[in-house]
């Protein structure tokens, strides 16, 4: 997207220096790690309230784990760099009008819901790790990605504008992300293979668009 900042920090050497010698992170990438440790823990438990509730039952315990295993990790590697991180707050949909109705009152179906979901809780995840890495979103692309994304996945818009598309088709990259944690655990997981398909048919969509 060409946002400033991107180069601030080399994410291959944090991501060596994480694997081995944790000790030796800088301030700046410590609270990088941090502060995306805190995110990715934040980010489940209001994501399963955009969707139905069989899904936020059957997942909010190990979900909760996730965030409680997530949150020591981040808080010893803050403090072993004597800085300081944050999590982000999630929007759910008691917090989210949507073209002046309640947020899910158009999104009815699981991929309707997932999808509506990740485009609003990736993009705050994003911003939320982008400001810890130096990275300069600007912020009316931010308030136009918001703005656009849930009237086209929850409302009345029938199209995203050319650079607000170009910004959620890299946010829905994550099913490589959902791809590489199924593989390394060797997971074989059927939910984990549905959130990668799901995001993968929505970031080719959106790159034919």
């Amino acid at each position: 997207m060409g946002f400033s900042g991107v180069d601030s920090l080399n994410g291959d050497r944090v991501e060596r220096r994480l694997r081995t010698a944790p000790d030796e992170l800088t301030p700046d990438e410590a609270r990088s790690v941090a502060a995306t440790l805190l995110a990715d823990g934040a980010f489940s438990e209001p994501y399963c309230e955009w969707l139905p509730t069989w899904y936020e039952l059957a997942l909010i315990a190990p979900v909760r784990y996730c965030d409680w295993r997530l949150r020591r990790v981040a808080g010893a590697v803050a403090d072993q760099a004597s800085v300081t991180a944050t999590a982000p707050r999630f929007s759910r949909p008691a917090d989210v009008r949507i073209d002046g109705a309640p947020a899910l009152s158009r999104a009815s179906g699981f991929r309707e819901r997932f999808l509506l979901a990740d485009s609003l809780l990736h993009l705050e995840w994003f911003v939320h790790v982008a400001a810890a890495d130096g990275i300069d979103v600007p912020a009316d692309l931010i308030a136009r990605t918001r703005e656009e994304s849930l009237s086209y996945y929850g409302g009345d818009r029938d199209h995203l504008s050319p650079d607000v598309r170009r910004f959620q088709r890299h946010l829905f990259a994550d099913d490589r992300w959902v791809r590489r944690v199924d593989e390394a655990y060797d997971l074989d997981s059927a939910l984990f293979g549905l959130w990668e398909r799901l995001l993968r048919d929505e970031r080719r969509r959106l790159d034919e668009s």
